[in-house]
């Protein structure tokens, strides 16, 4: 997957938008009401509390909000009015709340309804003068808010920085022609055989050696996590002194034999496949069950045509060559498009919205704990890890990948590029079949959650990536 695949979507703000205040004045009261609210479980503390998340000064601007008195005070004639007409207070009938008791008792909770009635669509006015587009919440500052007084404040904001990209298509980046070899089309064709390997038991009494199948039955824990599942199998196959075995199973199996038990402690490597097990030590107690031989199929016109719709092992062979230099394509291509990135994030520097920044590291911790998932880690060893640590390891990627995106779309621009309804439609219908969905009820949802603009706007930045790879010069 290409950096132009992965950034988020940049938002757009809309007349809903959530105006956060991040500074308290003398005249703006905080609009928290410690009254019938939940304080179990909630840390209400201030201390280094802050009211909006951190932004680049390189990227922020300001406008002013302002509304008249007259606005102000129909706005609170309006919010109060509600509020008499649903206030439940003991001692007063429903909706026969006097207006000088219901003012007292939600002076904080009327002031923030105000708030929300009258900022959001004088922010838009404010930002649509300005000639601006917000790619952050807006924050607000200054604001000051009382009844017989106009409103007065500010918002501050990030928005996407002014940046050139002239020259873009002088930047260059080598393009290797590549060719599959010969090795690794033999090795292709050997894994094929083993994947269609059979296996006979060993009738002979004899220990195992180097080549032989150890058919296994065990149990383990992890000598680490006392509450960590214990480990369990049966019939599991073990290659003595194979590629892919632990050298701490082969050295134990070697010379045993059948019914023999062992005790093996394994540690496993830190960068080992399997998540729940990658540098941990695990005590297992193994019983050999029986030894077996694998028996390789013959490559012939036969083994060709069990595979497929293959007339001849030569048509396999072809097939298999083909598929080789299609995957080293691919990886070519993704590894001279990152090379053109980071080339042209190199040629065209730009400051970049903190808040993409962060929205783009959420997004990479996403994927790497759905993968994590996948290979087995668990809700509670992912509770353990050092998420602080693990967001500072994301944060140059993440810069890297807004900036190529952000470049993308400006290239997109600078070339007319578009993306079809058809081509939305298509992929729609890609991902309604890997996620098992009827494609209209996909569509739906993608459409009230805002995935079809990300769909439309990461086929035109694969298609910018495209043109750019196809207009490099060969090396």
């Amino acid at each position: 997957m290409s950096s132009a695949e992965t950034i988020e979507s940049t938002p757009i703000l809309d007349a809903e938008t959530t105006l956060t205040p991040i500074e308290e004045t003398n005249d703006h009261d905080h609009a928290h009401s410690h009254e019938g609210h939940d304080h179990a479980g909630h840390d209400h503390s201030h201390e280094g509390h802050t009211h909006g998340p951190v932004l680049n000064p390189e990227c922020l601007r300001e406008v002013k909000i302002e509304a008249t008195t007259e606005e102000v005070d129909k706005a609170f004639a309006k919010v109060v009015k509600e509020y008499k007409k649903y206030a439940k207070i003991p001692g007063f009938r429903a909706g026969k709340v006097p207006e000088s008791v219901v003012r007292r008792r939600f002076a904080a909770e009327i002031k923030k309804d105000v708030v929300q009635a009258l900022l959001p669509e004088r922010f838009q006015a404010a930002i649509a003068a300005a000639g601006v587009t917000p790619i952050s919440e807006p924050q607000l500052t200054g604001l000051t808010l009382e009844e017989g007084q106009p409103l007065s404040g500010g918002a501050i904001f990030e928005v996407i920085p002014p940046f050139t990209i002239n020259g873009y298509q002088d930047v260059t980046v080598p393009k290797p022609t590549v060719e599959a070899t010969e090795e690794e089309f033999q090795q292709e064709l050997k894994q094929l055989r083993e994947s269609r390997a059979t296996f006979e038991s060993v009738e002979e009494e004899r220990a195992l050696v180097d080549g032989d199948w150890a058919d296994i039955s065990y149990t383990g824990h992890i000598t680490e996590d006392e509450n960590a599942a214990p480990l369990a199998g049966q019939n599991s196959l073990v290659e003595i002194g194979g590629a892919e075995t632990l050298p701490a199973f082969t050295e134990a199996l070697r010379g045993a034999k059948v019914g023999q038990e062992l005790q093996v402690e394994v540690t496993y490597p830190a960068e080992y496949g399997e998540a729940s097990l990658a540098g941990k030590t695990v005590a297992y107690a193994v019983e050999v069950k029986a030894i077996k031989k694998r028996n390789l199929p013959e490559l012939n016109d036969e083994f060709a045509t069990e595979l497929g719709e293959y007339e001849n092992l030569a048509a396999l062979e072809t097939r298999i060559r083909e598929h080789l230099q299609a995957i080293k394509q691919r990886q070519s291509e993704q590894e001279v498009r990152e090379a053109l990135f980071a080339a042209l994030n190199d040629r065209f520097p730009f400051p970049v919205p903190e808040s993409l920044v962060q929205q783009q590291v959420d997004a990479r911790l996403d994927r790497g704990l759905r993968a994590l998932a996948q290979q087995g880690m668990n809700p509670d060893m992912m509770r353990k890890l050092d998420f602080g640590r693990l967001r500072t390891a994301q944060r140059d990627s993440a810069i890297s990948e807004v900036k190529t995106s952000l470049l993308l779309d400006r290239i997109a621009d600078a070339e007319e590029l578009t993306v079809t309804d058809e081509e939305v439609d298509h992929e729609i219908y890609l991902a309604a079949l890997q996620s098992r969905e009827p494609v209209e009820t996909l569509r739906t949802r993608l459409t009230q959650d805002g995935g079809l603009a990300r769909i439309r706007e990461q086929l035109r930045r694969e298609k910018t990536a495209s043109l750019l790879y196809q207009r490099l010069p060969a090396a």
